[in-house]
């Protein structure tokens, strides 16, 4: 097999590991099962990655970056606040729960993380860069429309991301295979971002 340079064998790797977990769940991305994922030698993903900890926080950091890259790229360049903000919530719900398993495979490292101190320190820095890039697109959104933000951006990203955590818990819980989110995710995922709207707005909460 031709050599390969590490700056290209990474990110494969990393791909291969969310495809294996997405598929199978965190347990089954062993370092033994990542590398027959790909076709490489075992030793090809110690070499890359060194520790566990090192490949989860790879993955975590992947799928965030991915997660936000739809947001960024949804952004409407035009339209009233509330509209553009609810563009950028549906491109993050869609991106979230309509990929083949990563919703559940970011909940799962959640999961985790309460009981695996290395796990729980990767999962607390991705929670605040989350938190740290929501409230950056909304203080953005709110200097374009000249539009001065009624409560901290800070404190309406915590109460944004919480309620949507909870929907995309309540999501995986309820969803059979191959259907689609039920009105009752979706009305509440609109309740959300009128909720959110509201709280930059200082205005009551509007439902479209």
């Amino acid at each position: 097999m031709a050599h390969v340079p590490a700056s290209e064998r990474r990110p494969q790797l990393i791909q291969a590991a969310i495809d294996l977990m997405s598929r199978e769940g965190v347990a089954a991305g062993s370092t033994r099962a990542i590398a027959a994922e790909l076709g490489v030698a075992q030793a090809t993903v110690h070499y890359t990655f060194g520790t566990k900890k090192d490949l989860y926080r790879a993955v975590v950091e992947q799928l965030t970056a991915e997660f936000i890259g739809h947001v960024r790229a949804a952004a409407p360049g035009a339209g009233a606040f509330g509209d553009q903000v609810r563009a950028m919530v549906y491109a993050l719900w869609d991106s979230a729960v309509g990929e083949g398993g990563k919703c559940a495979l970011m909940s799962e490292f959640s999961a985790l993380a309460m009981r695996d101190p290395d796990l729980q320190e990767i999962m607390r820095a991705l929670q605040y860069e989350i938190e740290e890039t929501a409230a950056e697109l909304l203080t953005a959104l709110a200097a374009a429309h000249e539009q001065p933000l009624a409560a901290p951006a800070a404190d309406v990203a915590v109460h944004f991301l919480a309620g949507f955590h909870g929907l995309t818990d309540r999501y995986l819980v309820l969803r059979a295979a191959g259907e689609e989110p039920d009105q009752g995710s979706r009305r509440a995922l609109d309740l959300l971002v009128a909720t959110t709207v509201g709280l930059c707005l200082g205005a009551p909460a509007r439902l479209p």
